[in-house]
C-alpha cells in the first residue's frame, strides 16, 4: 500500500474510470496524513460526478498538498481532483476534456422520480461547474467556453491559461533504477 518514494510524498495513480477505483483511491488519499503531501498521476477518462466531488472533498478537507501530473488524459470527472491540487503539471501531449455532465440511468424509474432526478442533476451540474472554475481560479465565463458544448484542451493550452505548468519531456533526465541491470535490459531490447 505504501507507494511512497524513499524521501518523497505518497504517489497515487488515478488511472482508468475513477468510479471503478473509488474505494482504492479513497483509501490511498486517507493514507496521506492531514496536511501531508502526495502526487497524483492522472490518466483517466473520468467517471461519476459524485466520485469526482468525493475525491476533491477529501483532498480539500484533509488539507492535502497534492501535486497533480496529467500523464495522459484527464477528462470529465477527473478534472475535479486535478483542480484541487496545489501544483498542477501537464505535458505537451496531455489531453483534458471539459464537457457538460452526462446523465445515465440503467434503472427503471417512475416519472416523478425521473423528474426529481432531472431537477437535481441540473442543479448539480451548475454547482459543479462553479466549483471547477473556483478550484482552477478561473472566471466562470472563461471555463464555460471549454465546458459548453465540450472541448478538448491540450497541455500547452492549459499551461498558457496559467492553470498548470508544462513539463518538457525531452529535457527530463533518464532515471536509472538499479544501474547496470537496467542498462542490460535496455541493450537487450535494442
Amino acid at each position: 500500500m505504501e507507494d511512497r518514494a524513499p524521501d518523497g510524498p505518497l504517489e497515487i495513480a488515478l488511472v482508468g474510470d475513477l468510479t471503478d477505483n473509488e474505494g482504492d483511491l479513497t483509501e490511498k488519499l486517507l493514507g496521506v496524513p492531514p496536511g501531508g503531501r502526495c502526487t497524483l498521476y492522472i490518466d483517466s477518462p473520468g467517471g461519476s460526478p459524485y466520485c469526482a466531488i468525493s475525491l476533491l472533498t477529501l483532498i480539500k478537507l484533509r488539507n492535502l498538498r497534492a501535486t497533480g501530473v496529467v500523464t495522459g488524459e484527464c477528462s470529465s470527472a477527473a478534472l475535479w481532483p486535478f483542480a484541487a491540487c496545489v501544483k498542477r503539471y501537464v505535458t505537451p501531449y496531455s489531453v483534458l476534456l471539459f464537457h457538460p455532465m452526462k446523465w445515465q440511468s440503467e434503472e427503471h424509474v417512475g416519472l416523478s422520480e425521473a423528474a426529481e432526478w432531472a431537477r437535481h442533476f441540473g442543479q448539480l451540474e451548475r454547482d459543479m461547474d462553479v466549483l471547477l472554475a473556483e478550484m482552477f481560479g478561473m472566471a466562470q465565463d472563461d471555463i464555460n467556453k471549454w465546458i459548453h458544448p465540450g472541448r478538448y484542451v491540450g497541455g500547452r493550452e492549459l499551461a498558457a491559461a496559467g492553470l498548470a505548468e508544462l513539463i518538457d519531456l525531452k529535457s527530463l533526465p533518464f532515471v536509472e533504477t538499479n544501474g547496470a541491470a537496467t542498462r542490460k535490459r535496455i541493450r537487450a531490447r535494442a
